[in-house]
């Protein structure tokens, strides 16, 4: 059951990724936090791993090595990182620029105010 969510998330955060260049930092780290109960440290240690292929092998193991990374989690969330990320990217070459700068703005505006707000 965890897995199918894992790969919506990374669905998601890929769209996002390849319609805005964005996912670990401004969607994964927060989704993994409110909706799957993981601590920052792990949160952070797991969307390592989940991007290491392409960036963080060794950020990704000193984050393992201290126990902060969710392997199994991290992929299944590559796994549909990796197909979101060729939705995304398709979906967004018709927005017009500044929707796609207002539309930006406004996911970083309410990732912002939910991670200072609310718990």
């Amino acid at each position: 059951m965890n897995q199918m969510a894992y790969i919506a998330l990374g669905l998601v955060a890929g769209i996002f990724g390849g319609m805005f260049g964005i996912g670990g930092g401004s969607i994964l780290i927060p989704a993994l936090i409110y909706l799957f109960g993981l601590t920052q440290h792990q949160a952070q240690g797991t969307t390592l791993a989940i991007m290491v292929p392409p960036i963080g092998l060794l950020a990704a193991l000193s984050y393992y090595y201290k126990g902060n990374v969710k392997l199994g989690m991290a992929g299944f969330i590559c796994i549909g990182f990796f197909i979101g990320g060729l939705i995304g990217a398709n979906l967004v070459q018709n927005f017009p620029d500044p929707l796609l700068k207002r539309l930006f703005g406004i996911f970083l505006l309410v990732i912002s105010l939910r991670m200072i707000f609310f718990k």
